[in-house]
């Protein structure tokens, strides 16, 4: 009798343990998003000034992508595509509507009291509440953009467990801001939180003042990330978005052994005037500034890896790095001396190529296929399908689907096959679609057609035979035009914020 009770705690031990292993079957997930990175700003994608020695490693060991889009010229809307599996004609954030009020004093320098972005919608599931619903334990570093402070769409409110970075990119277009925020679960954080910088804020926010802060932003944020991957145990599996702002102006960052190795390297360099109305302080080193902070960027990612590595979490992890749109000219950044976009027209806040197609790399040890570049088109809203089919989510997408709000869908397909090497059963995209109001601008790529609307009037353009998008041939392919219009029509949803011209 004695062993009965024995007996039955061995069950539970077992049925217990068998949960357990059933959740570490389930893969960590890192997408580490940087922030502005041009197609060719990697060496491993053709960048030729720029050390990128890590990433330019990920790639060989694991699947470069040379068709990957982002999901908006613009940072905001493209990380709503992300979070929502929306293309921007049908998710809630398409441009980067900025939200700034009142004031508030840090030391001798005023702040907003209240800011950042349009807020997610709030009837539509994204991604890290998805990620809780299947068991993971959720974090991301770096910018929000999602929504500004007390909104109805700020990390404690979107199933994020830990955030700590900036909710305003706005005020991260500085990199030794005055606060940055947090909100911590296992700091006890009710709510979305301000942690005033005091070194930060005892120096001047403008002119030569400035460059004697100390605590930069970059840095604290890439080691919340480390840290709470240190913290990761077997027993629950984890998803973080790395959302870093490098290299996005503005074109500062301590000047240790990194900077000082590009100083040598460009000389003449540029010089860049400020900008206080953008918060974009005046620098000396202008391209000097911008490949460190490249190859910063790389470094943070390497030591991403090695802590992965470390805590034997690399068989079990799908890494991703990519950008949130194309290479901009703010803040003194000189893309055209870098050739950041490579073969690709147009920068930042334009639909061509070079303002959506985006550096895409994926490595999951053991799982991925080293060495290959990969030429399918894959788009931001795929994101979240793909990571619902990769961890099994039987769920996707019905269960999560609003019946309660019109019209609720998602527009991503998963590309898990074409991560794990079997292209031959990739489900394909039959067209990508693009809007950006402040431009007034929409896009449709189907197969190596591409229409961009601009003010109402159409261009049409054959990748195949012109990547670089500098022979329109609208008045040629008129029935194409005809058909890509149709698309843009099916796939416009009304926005009471963003307006475009429709065709």
């Amino acid at each position: 009798m004695k062993k009965v009770p024995l007996l039955l705690g061995t069950s539970l031990l077992s049925i217990t343990s068998m949960a357990q292993n059933n959740e570490q079957q389930k893969p960590n997930i890192i997408f580490i998003l940087c922030d502005d990175m041009g197609y060719a700003d990697l060496g491993c994608y053709g960048q030729k000034y720029i050390s990128t020695p890590n990433l330019d490693k990920m790639a060989e060991e694991g699947m470069r992508f040379t068709q990957a889009y982002a999901g908006s010229p613009v940072s905001a809307p493209s990380r709503a595509s992300l979070m929502t599996g929306q293309h921007t004609g049908h998710c809630e954030i398409r441009g980067n509507k900025e939200y700034r009020s009142g004031e508030i004093t840090y030391g001798k320098h005023i702040d907003f009291a209240v800011s950042g972005q349009h807020p997610l919608d709030t009837a539509h599931i994204v991604l890290p509440e998805v990620m809780k619903r299947n068991g993971y334990t959720t974090a991301q570093f770096g910018k929000w953009a999602g929504g500004y402070e007390g909104s109805i769409s700020t990390p404690d409110k979107r199933g994020v467990d830990e955030f700590y970075g900036y909710i305003c990119q706005f005020i991260a277009h500085q990199y030794y801001p005055n606060f940055l925020n947090r909100y911590s679960v296992l700091k006890g954080d009710s709510a979305t939180i301000r942690v005033a910088m005091d070194k930060n804020i005892k120096c001047a926010m403008h002119g030569n003042g400035y460059l004697k802060r100390k605590q930069y932003s970059a840095d604290l944020i890439h080691q919340e990330a480390l840290n709470w991957i240190e913290q990761q145990t077997d027993n629950q599996p984890f998803y973080g978005l790395f959302t870093y702002t490098l290299p996005h102006a503005e074109l500062v960052q301590p000047n240790d052994k990194l900077l000082k190795r590009y100083k040598r390297l460009f000389k003449p360099d540029k010089t860049y005037a400020g900008d206080n109305g953008s918060r974009y302080n005046a620098i000396n080193h202008t391209h000097a500034q911008f490949a460190a902070m490249v190859s910063r960027l790389d470094a943070y990612v390497g030591e991403i890896l090695a802590k992965l590595e470390e805590k034997g979490f690399s068989e079990n992890t799908l890494v991703i790095f990519s950008s949130d749109n194309g290479p901009h000219e703010e803040g003194g950044a000189d893309p055209y001396f870098f050739n950041r976009d490579g073969l690709l027209r147009g920068l930042k806040r334009q639909t061509h190529e070079g303002g959506i197609r985006v550096p895409f790399i994926a490595y999951w040890k053991g799982k991925i296929p080293s060495g290959r570049v990969n030429e399918t088109p894959i788009a931001f809203w795929d994101i979240l399908p793909t990571f619902c089919d990769i961890l099994g989510d039987e769920n996707y997408p019905n269960n999560y689907l609003n019946p309660n709000k019109k019209d609720d869908c998602f527009d991503g397909i998963s590309f898990k096959n074409t991560l794990l090497g079997n292209d031959e059963n990739q489900e394909k995209h039959d067209f990508l679609y693009w809007e950006f109001n402040e431009t007034n601008q929409i896009a449709v790529r189907q197969g190596d057609w591409k229409l961009i609307v601009k003010n109402g009037v159409c261009h049409l353009y054959n990748l195949s035979l012109d990547l670089h998008e500098d022979n329109d041939v609208a008045n040629q392919y008129p029935n194409i035009v005809e058909k890509l219009k149709q698309i843009v029509y099916e796939q416009h949803s009304p926005s009471p914020h963003f307006n475009v011209t429709l065709p």
